[in-house]
This record gives structure tokens, sequence and C-alpha cells, in this order.
């Protein structure tokens, strides 16, 4: 077995423990980052058992640390900074035989971007979209919908924010063609859906996160 298979059995191995489960989830879906205490209170746990947990997610790789100052001050007496989490940037996928998907997806997005066929993923992308929202529940909503398929929504303002990408890896290394594949996917969705029509997503990459934002256009 490989290194990265075994660091990868390693963080479901992690995950396996509830109260630490519960941490992780908490912390991907904070956009930016959070604080220990604020971990804590959420989970409903002691300060030192939150810190215990984060710190193993960390060691797994699936949260990284960063420091800053909750106060907003600098300098003498501003305090120390504190440690915050956030989800890392790596990914971590098993699969029992192995399978190499990812290296076929690369190989496929090379091809459609060097034979030009962006408008044609696009258009395949908008009707696989649109068709998904047909599927769904009738009184489907739209920010529950992306929750569903992976995009952790949040509100951001009068925006609706998706702090993941789905397709994270591949648009690291193909941007135009991703980011342009999942905006028609997301706006097929969006068709699709019977409360999905009052919404409009363009793109508005966030640093980290996903490229696409959307708008509720009127009320529903």
């Amino acid at each position: 077995m490989s290194s990265s298979e075994d660091s990868a059995l390693e963080a479901l191995v992690v995950l396996g423990d509830p109260v630490r489960r519960g941490l992780y989830r908490l912390v991907i879906g904070t956009p930016g980052e959070m604080g220990r205490n604020e971990a804590a209170e959420a989970a409903g746990i002691s300060r030192s058992l939150a810190a215990f947990h984060l710190d193993k997610l960390v060691e797994a790789g699936l949260l990284e640390v960063c420091f800053r100052r909750l106060s907003g001050r600098s300098g003498p007496g501003a305090g120390r900074p504190s440690k915050m989490y956030r989800r890392a940037e790596g990914e971590h996928a098993v699969s029992v035989p192995p399978r190499a998907y990812d290296t076929a997806s690369r190989l496929l997005a090379e091809v459609v971007e060097q034979a030009g066929l962006d408008g044609a993923l696009q258009a395949a992308a908008r009707a696989a979209g649109e068709s998904e929202g047909g599927d769904s529940d009738g009184e489907a909503d739209p920010v529950e919908v992306l929750r569903a398929r992976g995009y952790e929504p949040f509100w951001d303002g009068g925006k609706l924010r998706l702090n993941n990408c789905p397709f994270h890896a591949l648009s690291d290394q193909f941007p135009a063609l991703v980011c342009g594949m999942n905006l028609a996917g997301i706006e097929g969705l969006l068709a699709g859906l019977p409360d999905g029509q009052g919404w409009s997503a363009s793109m508005d990459p966030l640093p980290r996160g996903c490229c696409v934002a959307l708008e509720m256009t009127e009320e529903l």
C-alpha cells in the first residue's frame, strides 16, 4: 500500500471518533477559521477536550492551523495570537481496490481544453444540472440542494457563497475550463429547481472555496 493510501486511511480512522467528526464538520462548515473556545462551545464540550481533538485532526492532515489576534489590535498589550483552525487544502480519498479516476479526469480535461470544447462541456454541464434539478424534490431549497452536493453554502451579506469547491484538484490545473463547467452546472441546476428561478449565479471567486456566488433576484 502506498504512503498516500496510508495517510488517507489514517485520516478515516481519525474521523471514526464521533466527537472528532463533529468538530471537523463544525470547522469546515465555518467560513474562515474557528478557535478552540468557539469550537468547544458549539460542540458542548470542554476547551481542553476540543483542543485535543482539533490537534489530532491537524496531525491527520484534515485541518490546518493559523494564528491571529481576536482583539484586532497589534503591538504591546494586544495579547498573544489565538490558535485558529480551518480546513486543510489537501484531499483524502480511498478506494478499495485502488482506482485512478483522478488520472482519467485530468486526461479528459486536458483533451477537452486542447480541443477547444469548452462550450460543449458547458452545455453538457448545464443540461445535466437542469436534469438533476428536475429530479429533486418539488419543495427543494436551492441552498440545501447545493449543501447536499458538497458546496457548503453560507450567506455573505446579500450573496450566497460556496465554501467548498467539489472540483478543487481539477480547477487548480484547468481553472477556466472547470470553473466554466461549474458555473454552467449550477445555472442548470437552478433552472431545473422550482425554487431556483428567482436566483442568479455568477463568477465571483473566493481566495479559498468555490468560484461561483449566487444571489436572489426576486423574493420567493
